[in-house]
């Protein structure tokens, strides 16, 4: 059976809904672990709730290359796909060269506007309502070692008119990342 390992670092609605995905599905592939870079995210409740190991790590942790416990725990499961949902940290080059082209993100926006360092959540909502954009979405890509310039694998829109808020486009965003994000990894899955 082929492995996913998900990174979130915040509620983990995206984690659950992959994980409810591939097990409505019957896919080949299992969410093995969730990894979580914060101790009072609520994406390890979930993973306890849905049965699904979550992998608590520091900063430290993750980001030193000699003793980067992040990177022998990924290793030791050997996972076909790395999944960033809501996961806010750089993936440090040690965990980019060994897993190349196997690691994805979600961003809410359409890239490559509104990426980069400090391009998350409400961030991204509060630009594009104030550039009065008319329409937004999100991005499934790849990842490299700089945030959000991985080649893209899909995008999705949404429009947006005078009356929306940050909080009305968060929601529209929301239901983008649920309908689409399992979808993708499934057929991505399916091709390896």
């Amino acid at each position: 059976m082929k492995k996913i390992v998900v990174f979130a670092s915040g509620s983990g609605s995206n984690a659950q809904n992959i994980v409810e995905f591939s097990r409505a599905n019957n896919a080949a592939y299992i969410v093995e672990s969730i990894f979580c870079n914060d101790p009072n995210a609520f994406v390890i409740q979930r993973a306890h709730e849905l049965g699904i190991p979550c992998f608590v790590f520091s900063k430290k942790d993750f980001t030193n290359d000699d003793s980067n416990s992040v990177f022998q725990k990924l290793v030791s499961i050997n996972p076909s796909l790395i999944v960033l949902a809501g996961f806010l940290l750089l993936i440090p080059p040690i965990i980019i060269n060994a897993f190349s082209n196997k690691i994805i993100n979600i961003h809410p926006a359409l890239l490559p506007k509104y990426g980069g360092k400090g391009m998350f959540g409400e961030h991204v909502h509060n630009a594009v309502i104030a550039n009065r954009e008319t329409e937004s979405g999100i991005t499934i890509h790849y990842v490299t070692e700089r945030y959000d310039e991985g080649s893209t694998i899909l995008q999705k829109a949404c429009s947006l008119n005078s009356s929306d808020t940050p909080d009305s486009l968060a929601q529209k965003i929301h239901l983008l990342e649920q309908a689409w994000f399992p979808v993708t990894i499934d057929n991505l899955m399916s091709n390896k």
